[in-house]
């Protein structure tokens, strides 16, 4: 198939902040397949927190590197098939990077029901969704009438873990930046409480919000929040560490949390990190709920 693939390369790995000019517009031929493969153009690219972690070297995924197509899941449309399987018009969810076409084998394709709006399979049906589901109910296993403390709570995958565990009777308290997503938070998404962690010391904020303790926290950020939370866990807590966006971009943080390993120990805390793809054995199961809860609003 002759044409041109538009891409967002990455031109230069951030030292410090990242920018525009960190990436530029290029254009490349289009893939061809062969057997066993699938030939996409992307609809929609989800951008993630984890997108600014991959450059900062190698994680649970190889180390992001100048000069390539910048890395990132995205819902696309198979316009040819050399696989058992997929068919033209078929929606799937894949590591199709930052550019319009792409070349897959179709093992590493997740196909997805075509659900409107579009837009929903790569926010509340797609990695926030799954993550916040996952992370929340697998990994933090809350019990109705537990306190629940989400930090970035008015973010993609807090503001759905948050609304999950009211759905579950759990107490519910937010972290947020700033009097209007606080507001929001509590007003809009039905959070009992929220913390506005840059108008207010966060450890005496958390403590005023959860008199009774912490149960479960949802870490989206680390640093100083997640010290904060630490000191207010309950015995036997769980705490899901879904990211660190407080140390993904800029300078890294002078000091990590304090209290670890004690508190840990003493509470007999369990603390689990987590990624989306644990979980995908699971995946058709918790989409059929999602797709459920939000149709009843």
């Amino acid at each position: 198939m002759a044409g041109i693939n538009r891409q967002i390369q990455l031109v230069e790995l951030p030292k410090g902040k990242l920018s525009p000019t960190h990436f530029k517009l290029a254009e490349a031929p289009m893939p061809s397949i062969s057997a066993g493969e699938v030939l996409l153009k992307t609809i929609l690219i989800s951008l993630d927190a984890a997108n600014r972690a991959w450059m900062q070297g190698a994680t649970y995924r190889d180390a992001l590197e100048s000069g390539q197509v910048m890395a990132g899941g995205g819902l696309a449309e198979v316009i040819e098939s050399k696989a058992e399987g997929f068919a033209v018009g078929d929606l799937v969810f894949a590591d199709t990077g930052w550019q319009e076409y792409i070349a897959l084998p179709a093992k590493n394709l997740n196909s997805v029901p075509r659900l409107e709006p579009l837009s929903y399979l790569i926010s509340v049906y797609g990695i926030a969704g799954l993550t916040a589901y996952f992370g929340l109910l697998e990994v933090g296993q809350p019990k109705a009438g537990e306190t629940i403390v989400v930090s970035a709570a008015a973010g993609s995958v807090g503001s759905i873990v948050g609304q999950i565990a009211k759905l579950k009777g759990c107490r519910v308290v937010g972290i947020a930046g700033g009097a209007e997503k606080c507001k929001w938070l509590v007003d809009e998404l039905g959070f009992d409480a929220a913390v506005d962690y840059k108008n207010e010391p966060v450890h005496k904020a958390l403590k005023a919000a959860c008199p009774e303790g912490i149960d479960v926290y949802f870490d989206n950020v680390g640093g100083d929040i997640l010290e904060a939370a630490l000191f207010r866990m309950n015995n036997m807590g769980r705490i899901a560490c879904c990211g660190a966006v407080s140390q993904y971009d800029g300078d890294a943080p002078k000091h990590g949390p304090r209290g670890i390993p004690g508190l840990i120990v003493t509470k007999r805390l369990r603390v689990q990190g987590f990624i989306v793809s644990d979980f995908y054995d699971k995946r058709e199961a918790a989409t059929a709920e999602l797709v459920k809860w939000v149709a009843e609003g």
